[in-house]
């Protein structure tokens, strides 16, 4: 079950960060849902460095480094799938 509320967080946040960042993002759906679960991943890994993953209640900073990792993640994620894919423009 923790895979699927895994893919679920970075979906959510995927789409959260995307809505930040200024501009038309060009990744489809489902690379935002894997930069969103790294974005996760590695606002896990930031909340434990500060020593705030564990709180009593509802971990705000946890959740605030998580959204904050997963717009860099999405807005690097996005800058390297434009220069791989190139700047083409589709119908």
């Amino acid at each position: 079950m923790g895979w699927l509320w895994a893919i679920i967080v970075g979906f959510v946040l995927g789409l959260i960060a995307k809505a930040i960042l200024p501009g038309k993002q060009h990744s489809p759906i489902w690379l935002t849902t894997v930069f969103g679960i790294i974005g996760a991943v590695l606002g896990n890994w930031l909340a434990t460095q500060f020593g705030i993953n564990e709180t009593k209640g509802i971990d705000w900073g946890r959740h605030a480094l998580q959204l904050a990792a997963a717009v860099v993640v999405v807005g690097l994620g996005d800058a390297a799938y434009k220069m791989i894919k190139g700047n083409r423009r589709t119908a």
